[in-house]
This record gives structure tokens, C-alpha cells and sequence, in this order.
């Protein structure tokens, strides 16, 4: 009998446990942050798995490598903190020096298969600046870059970023951080929070509702004015407030059938290459904007937003053939002439601007013009097109945290010095992210938008792909559902632009315009993400709640007593809540 109760004892605490796991499931913070500060943030998540994360007791449940030395320190301000040496060069025999890599103290810790890890820390260095990455080595020996900053001397900086153990890495594994630069590492408030995909999918989601959907209040008030009880309230979206767009090619004018597939599906259209320098001016002083004065006057027909792509690109290799050899003033009358002709023929027209493209990965025009090119550029730009907002629009700031030109620290370096520069500070600036995946390391992504959310500009995926494989429809929900469900990411514009000859790297349809898999995917998710009751009745106060995403609506209302249906429109967004519409119903 003992023994029975005992086990049902157990048992009632076990599922109590269970019970109290799902009630009190961590819920994701998007805490981060783009200053360099004095003293460190707490840790996220009290620190999740990691065991003395503030190094408040020392360096219990921290080790470090062999032969290297570390400890904790104490600032003025009475914060501790781990500090290990930097690895010093070692010779090679021949008067030239092998940097090795400088680690940082490491822990190990007990992984679970598919898992995302939300890892966040606050770096230092112990002079100048120096690239610094975090490391998530999987118990198989793996080692996974979790995320990457340009940590400096003087103050800390937040890393934020993860990574997903797979099946196969269930065991011990170690987190640490790392650097090629011969420099002491400063470890802060670290933290690694664990989620079940069950989980992570679960947190999108609820963001999601929360950032792209409102609950409105609906009142119908009859000729007399009174509340209508049960009127017939008939809901139709005119068109979806996110948006959600994609690239075209000069090949949809005169295509019927590109144009109806293209325009039926997409609010906002980018130009592939028909707006660039080399799109408008093959042949020096020979300009030609037909083809996308054409392409931009069919999305206007159809009300379609369209974002400019580019002023100009960074990118050496990608530089007309005539503007290689030219000197610099010759260079300096080539761009004014572009950037005058093309910025103004097409102000008030567009969205937004892509000014100087993938400046942080080439600086083609910063060698001729020097450090300051790409600031004046914007500068420029601004002073032509007052309406647009000026974008810059960068590669694997999310999808590649091993990339050290794309960090998400190097881009809000890049673009606090082009606002900063005189003259720039009225103009309205947008963080662009190409976005082209291959398998997206989702809690890395979520991070790094957390960080670039802080700049407190409108924040676009601007050029989604996935490459094609058998994860790849899989993969581009992942990222898109990842883009939508976070509060900071204002729009998305996919990269498939299609070509009877095959797309750069994505299709969506195939020449007959019956979709691909991918296609479907995004036909899925348009619909899922509109989704709303198509009608309902007032209660006895006249009175409905819709829950609705954002957008703008037809409502028709009709009743029984009346002869006549009455239609109004309205725009729904995220201060929709706060105020009641009113639709009265007159004979």
C-alpha cells in the first residue's frame, strides 16, 4: 500500500511539473541594444541555462583552454566580469608572426535536439576594436558561429544572436567567444535560453496578431440614430496593410499573363536590374528610361507601390565598362549627371530608395571619392527626393553570422555615420536586408533584427530568396513567417523575379504562370495572413468586434427594416482600437 501511494504521489508531481512547464513556457524577449555602455544590461532570461552568467561568483561553472590565463575583475561601478588574455602571436620561423585565435572563458553545457538557442552576451575588448563572434560547439564537435560583433575597448557591447541544434546534437556541448585579433575578451551577462520549435512558432505567431492585427469596435445606428440590433455587416479587405511584394522584370509589359499573375498577388514591386545605372545608360550619354518609366506607370495603374533599386552600387565588378577608366573629376560629372537625372525624374514616384547599394561589403565609390562617398550620396539624394525613404540595403547582416563585413554592429555603424553627416539629419532613412538564404539560422535572424529594430527606422526584407533544394519551401516559410511575426520588420519584398530563361536564384511560377511549390507557399501565407470573418451580426447594442488584420475595408451593413445597404470604408492599423466606427444606416 505504501508503495502505491508513493508512486501516485510521484506520479501527481510529475504531472504537476508538466503541467507547470507548459503554463509557465518562457516567452521570448526582444530586449537589445546598439549603444556602448558603461556597465552591461542583466542578462536575458536571468542568464536561461547558463550558470553564473554575471560572474558574481567568480568563474564557478566557467573553464578556460590550456596555458591561458583568466580571471574576474571589478569595475568602479562594483559590476564583475570574466577577462581572459588574448593568445599572443606565435613566430613563424621566418620574422613573420601567426596570430592565434583569442578565446574567451568557456562553459560547457547539456544541449537538447531540436532546440533553438537565444544567445545573448556583452562584449569588450581590451584595445581598439575587434571582431569578435560567439560559439555554440555541438556535442558532435561542430563548432556553430551564434553570432558576431565589432566589440571595442571603453565600453560593452551587446551581442544577440543563436542557433538551432539538430537532432543530432543532443549531448554536452560548450559556448564561448572568440576573436583573430590578438586582444583581451571581456565577458558579461551571458545567456542562453532554450525553445522547442513548438515554442519559437508559437512566440511568431502571437507576435504576429499582436503587430499586423486590431480588434475594432463597430457600431450601427439606425435613420433615428438608435443602436441597429442584428444588422448584417458584410466585411471585404480592399487591400492588405503589410506589405508584401515582389521583384519584376521588363518582361511583364505586354505579358498579359505575367501581369495578371504579378498583380494579383503583390502590393509593392521592385525593378530588378531596369533602374540601374547600367539599366539606364549602357552607352555613355545615350540614357534611356522607357522601360522602367514603363514598368512603374503599369504598377500605378494597379496601385502597386514600387521601391527604387539603385542610385548606385558599390560593387566594383558591377560598374559600367565606360566608367572604370575615368579620372576622378570625370567620375565625379558621370555620377552627378546620374544621380541628378535619375533621382528627379522619378521623386514623389516611389517608396523608398536603395542609394548606395551593399555599401558595407564593397566601397568602390569610396576609393574614388574616399570615406565620406556614400553620406554625401544620401546627402544628395535627399535634397532631390523629399518623400522617399532612403535606404540601405545590405547582404547577411541576417543570414550569414560567420560574415564579419555584415554584422549587424558594422551596419548600424554604417548608417548612424550617414545620418550623422551635415546635412542629413531631416531626411528619412530605412534599414534594408537583402535576405538571401540558404539554411536560415532563425534564432541568429530574430536576434539581429532585434538589434537593427533599436535604430528605430522602417526596417525591410528587401530581396528574400531561398536557394533551391528539398528544405527549400520549408526554409522561405521559416524566414517569411519569421519577418512578419516580428513587430520591428515593416514589409517584405521576395527577389523572384521571373525570367522566361530561369531566375536568379528562386522561381516562383513556371513560363506558363502556374505556380511552383515556392509560389504556392506565398499564395498560402497572402491568404493566411488577410484571413477575417467575411460577415457578422451586431449584437443587441448595435454593436460588433472584428478582429482584423491590418489593411483597408468595405463594410456594407443591411438590415431588415431597411430598403437599402450602407457601405462604408475604413482603414484598419495599430490605433484602430482605440476609437469606434460609427456606420449609420440612413433611409
Amino acid at each position: 500500500m505504501r508503495n502505491f501511494v508513493e508512486k501516485l504521489v510521484l506520479s501527481l508531481l510529475w504531472i504537476s511539473l508538466l503541467q507547470g512547464c507548459i503554463v509557465q513556457s518562457v516567452e521570448y524577449d526582444h530586449t537589445a541594444s546598439i549603444e556602448c555602455l558603461g556597465d552591461p544590461m542583466k542578462p536575458l532570461y536571468k542568464g536561461g541555462i547558463i550558470q553564473n552568467g554575471e560572474f558574481n561568483n567568480g568563474l564557478m561553472g566557467w573553464s578556460t583552454r590550456r596555458d591561458i590565463k583568466a580571471g574576474v575583475r571589478k569595475s568602479a561601478s562594483g559590476n564583475k566580469f570574466a577577462v581572459v588574455q588574448g593568445a599572443s602571436s606565435s613566430p613563424l620561423g621566418t620574422g613573420a608572426v601567426a596570430a592565434s585565435p583569442s578565446h574567451s572563458v568557456y562553459q560547457k553545457i547539456q544541449m537538447k535536439g531540436d532546440t533553438h538557442y537565444s544567445l545573448s552576451a556583452w562584449l569588450r575588448v581590451s584595445a581598439g576594436t575587434a571582431h569578435v563572434r560567439a560559439v555554440v560547439k555541438a556535442p558532435n564537435g561542430e563548432n556553430i558561429t551564434a553570432g558576431a560583433i565589432d566589440a571595442q575597448s571603453g565600453c560593452w557591447t551587446m551581442l544577440k544572436g543563436g542557433m538551432t541544434a539538430r537532432a543530432y546534437h543532443y549531448g554536452q556541448g560548450e559556448v564561448f567567444f572568440e576573436s583573430d585579433a590578438p586582444v583581451d575578451i571581456w565577458v558579461d551577462s551571458v545567456s542562453l535560453q532554450p525553445f522547442s520549435f513548438e515554442e519559437w512558432n508559437a512566440h511568431a505567431r502571437q507576435s504576429a496578431n499582436k503587430a499586423r492585427r486590431s480588434t475594432v469596435k463597430i457600431v450601427a445606428r439606425g435613420p433615428d440614430g438608435q443602436p441597429m440590433a442584428n444588422a448584417n455587416v458584410s466585411i471585404q479587405q480592399l487591400r492588405a496593410g503589410f506589405p508584401f511584394g515582389n521583384a519584376m522584370t521588363k518582361e511583364i509589359l505586354g505579358n498579359p499573363a505575367y501581369e495578371k499573375w504579378f498583380f494579383s498577388r503583390f502590393t509593392v514591386a521592385t525593378m530588378e536590374n531596369e533602374m540601374k545605372w547600367y539599366g539606364t545608360e549602357w552607352v555613355q550619354n545615350q540614357e534611356d528610361y522607357r522601360t522602367p518609366d514603363a514598368m512603374l506607370a503599369l504598377a500605378q495603374k494597379y496601385g502597386v507601390k514600387v521601391r527604387g533599386h539603385n542610385v548606385f552600387w558599390d560593387d566594383q565588378s558591377s560598374q559600367l565598362k565606360w566608367v572604370m577608366p575615368m579620372n576622378l573629376n570625370q567620375l565625379k560629372a558621370a555620377m552627378q549627371k546620374r544621380l541628378k537625372n535619375v533621382v528627379s525624374r522619378y521623386a514623389g514616384k516611389l517608396i523608398h530608395w536603395d542609394v548606395v547599394n551593399e555599401n558595407l561589403h564593397f566601397n568602390f565609390f569610396e576609393t574614388k571619392l574616399g570615406p565620406s562617398a556614400s553620406p554625401m550620396i544620401y546627402q544628395q539624394v535627399g535634397q532631390i527626393d523629399h518623400t522617399a525613404v532612403l535606404f540601405m540595403n545590405e547582404f547577411n547582416t541576417l543570414e550569414q553570422p560567420m560574415d564579419p563585413n555584415g554584422t549587424p554592429t558594422k551596419y548600424v555603424a554604417k548608417m548612424k555615420l550617414i545620418q550623422g553627416y551635415p546635412g542629413n539629419a531631416g531626411f528619412k532613412f530605412g534599414v534594408g536586408l537583402e535576405s538571401h538564404f540558404t539554411t536560415p539560422n532563425l534564432p541568429y535572424v530574430r536576434g539581429a533584427l532585434d538589434t537593427l529594430a533599436q535604430l528605430k527606422l522602417p526596417m525591410w526584407m528587401t530581396e528574400v530568396d531561398v536557394v533551391k533544394g528539398p528544405n527549400q519551401v520549408k526554409f522561405l516559410e521559416q524566414v517569411l513567417r519569421e519577418a512578419y511575426g516580428h513587430p520591428g520588420v515593416q514589409g517584405i519584398v521576395m527577389w523572384a523575379a521571373w525570367h522566361p530563361y530561369g531566375c536568379y536564384v528562386m522561381c516562383l511560377t513556371d513560363n506558363s504562370f502556374k505556380n511552383l511549390p515556392v509560389g504556392d507557399l506565398v499564395d498560402k501565407l497572402i491568404a493566411e495572413w488577410k484571413t477575417h470573418k467575411t460577415s457578422a451580426a451586431t449584437d443587441a447594442n448595435g454593436m460588433l468586434e472584428l478582429d482584423l488584420a491590418h489593411g483597408d475595408y468595405k463594410l456594407t451593413v443591411d438590415h431588415p427594416s431597411q430598403t437599402t445597404a450602407v457601405s462604408h470604408t475604413m482603414t484598419v492599423d495599430a490605433g484602430s482600437a482605440a476609437s469606434e466606427h460609427i456606420i449609420s444606416v440612413k433611409l
